[in-house]
């Protein structure tokens, strides 16, 4: 569903993207790990018509970025690392703003439909302004999803949540999945990557230096040795234990 091949991108003398190739099928969840400035945006931002690469080649659902990218944008939604919702307006006047610009007929039964997929419906009528991070995500998630695009990208979409939010978001992810989104993911959290993923690059120095399953990146270490050790609880273990939610 994604291909790129030997993607090249340079900002004047930085070189940020020095040869990646990438392949990731439908329906599939594709996690990018990489620290800040490795790429990971501006490799987004190619995929999704809104910058040119250097040289390479790059195609998303069988469009090629450049020569087809009508037909790109048309199959694709983008959530970046900041909510692009208006608190000004509710959450079901968002969501029937957005399908009316993606001229969607029937626009408010498409928000009521999705409302109730994100769980939102409780809150349909109360301005954004009032909402949880966790909730804004999930509305800004809705949104994206207005004319079932079969691909999606996540700009570190759980950036600034807190442990709780995240969980929300994931849960939100998974079922994006499950449905047959193709899901391109970039995260900075190890354990977002590991939760989500059915497969994870780790983009350094404007390559992938790594690419496989959780299980395949795990096997490119020895194994530790094994000993018995008190297991204790995590920070987000005791913060969720605390507040009530076991999920």
């Amino acid at each position: 569903m994604i291909r790129v091949q030997d993607v090249h991108k340079s900002f004047k003398d930085v070189e940020v993207l020095q040869g990646v190739d990438l392949d990731i099928p439908r329906g599939s969840i594709y996690a990018l790990l990489g620290s800040n400035g490795a790429g990971k945006t501006t490799l987004v931002r190619i995929l999704t018509t809104l910058l040119k690469a250097d040289s390479g080649t790059a195609s998303v659902a069988g469009f090629d970025v450049v020569a087809d990218a009508k037909r790109v944008r048309e199959s694709i939604s983008l959530t970046g690392q900041f909510t692009a919702v208006d608190e000004i307006l509710s959450g079901r006047e968002n969501l029937v703003l957005m399908a009316r610009l993606r001229h969607q007929p029937a626009a408010g039964r498409i928000a009521e439909e999705l409302l109730a997929r994100f769980g939102l419906s409780d809150a349909a009528d109360r301005r954004v302004a009032t909402y949880s991070g966790g909730m804004q995500r999930r509305l800004d998630i809705a949104m994206s999803l207005i004319g079932d695009p079969p691909v999606l990208f996540l700009d570190e979409p759980t950036t600034g949540l807190d442990p709780q939010s995240r969980l929300e978001v994931w849960d939100c992810i998974r079922g994006l999945a499950d449905q047959g989104t193709t899901v391109l993911l970039t995260t900075q959290y190890l354990d977002e990557a590991e939760h989500l993923a059915d497969r994870i690059g780790i983009l350094h120095d404007g390559r992938i230096i790594a690419d496989g399953t959780l299980a395949e990146l795990k096997a490119l270490l020895p194994p530790a040795t094994i000993e018995y050790v008190e297991k204790q609880p995590s920070l987000e273990e005791v913060f969720l234990a605390i507040v009530g939610d076991h999920s």
